[in-house]
């Protein structure tokens, strides 16, 4: 896997947030991380520009939108790409901000996930890669090509080899990811079995849970899901699977937000460990022996080679292509 016969037809980039994840997928792809002059003004304001040409150049941008001045600075980094005569610029967001306002739950509410559409596409993105967007149906607000995908396969890798010493079920914490958990389950075995947490949502980040479907007594359990936020509701979980007869139990997700910290993990009997990426620059500060961290260092390394060779984004769904 090498980009180096085309190093004067594309450029990579590593926004701040992800400039160490942008180097670990130069260095399999043997190029180099070009740089970003970036300027903070006294009133606030940012100016980013590349500091090397990128006319006629196909250019990827490593980001993760996981907060607002992310979000500025990579559409203020896109205008400059774009008034420089890039040729084609895709833009690999390892998370996306606002996917949760993917509808109007209630009147009056804005659809945040749409905003964020519009203004990338305005921006000058030519295509967007992103991981486990919240609800897959976010691709349809876009007008340009989405590639959204799935830590599942990584994250398998590391399962498969747990699963030779210890059996899994495979727990979705509500009903809506029951598919997610059912599609990891298969990926690990076919004979691996799911339960569902029946609960309810009673306020933001609030919810009770009112029932199990399925059986975790004396079972090792995977709870899996796209986003830990407060991690209130997931330990709920947890320690309910653990009221059922539940052995060891794992926490699984893609985006660790870890809004409140990673103390509540810490303290919570309950969970045993909690296996995110590093979609969020920061989880790689969390210093726990109850976190392990699989990069999406790989599978970005492929689907850029992949992007660039004008192959089928289905390669990375192969559990075997990805090491």
């Amino acid at each position: 896997m090498s980009l180096r016969n085309h190093k004067d037809k594309s450029i990579l980039f590593g926004l701040e947030n992800q400039r160490e994840l942008a180097q670990k997928v130069a260095n399999n792809l043997k190029i180099k991380v070009s740089n970003i002059s970036k300027t903070i003004f006294s009133d606030g304001e940012m100016l980013v520009k590349s500091s090397e040409t990128v006319r006629n150049k196909k250019v990827y941008v490593i980001c993760s939108l996981c907060s607002h001045d992310s979000i500025i600075e990579l559409l203020l980094f896109i205008d400059s790409l774009k008034r420089a005569s890039a040729g084609n610029i895709v833009v690999i967001s390892t998370y996306m901000s606002y996917s949760r306002q993917d509808r109007k739950a209630s009147q009056r509410e804005p659809i945040g996930a749409k905003l964020i559409a519009r203004l990338l596409e305005t921006s000058g993105v030519n295509k967007l890669i992103t991981f486990d967007l919240h609800n897959p149906s976010i691709q349809g607000f876009y007008d340009i090509p989405v590639d959204d995908l799935r830590w599942m396969y990584p994250l398998t890798q590391s399962l498969l080899k747990e699963e030779k010493k210890m059996k899994f079920t495979i727990v979705s914490p509500d009903h809506g990811g029951a598919v997610r958990a059912r599609r990891l389950a298969e990926l690990i075995t076919k004979e691996i079995k799911i339960a569902i947490v029946d609960k309810r949502r009673t306020g933001p980040n609030v919810s009770e849970i009112v029932g199990l479907l399925g059986d975790v007594k004396d079972k090792n359990c995977i709870i899996y899901d796209d986003i830990i936020d407060t991690g209130g509701t997931i330990i709920k979980a947890a320690n309910y699977l653990k009221e059922k007869g539940a052995k060891k139990i794992y926490i699984a997700a893609t985006h660790g937000l870890f809004s409140k910290g990673f103390d509540i993990f810490e303290k919570a009997e309950s969970v045993d460990l909690v296996c995110v990426s590093d979609s969020i620059p920061t989880v790689k500060n969390i210093k726990s022996k109850k976190l392990k961290i699989i990069s999406l260092e790989n599978m970005i390394s492929k689907a850029i080679d992949v992007d660039w060779n004008s192959e089928s984004m289905s390669r990375l769904f192969e559990t075997k292509k990805i090491k």
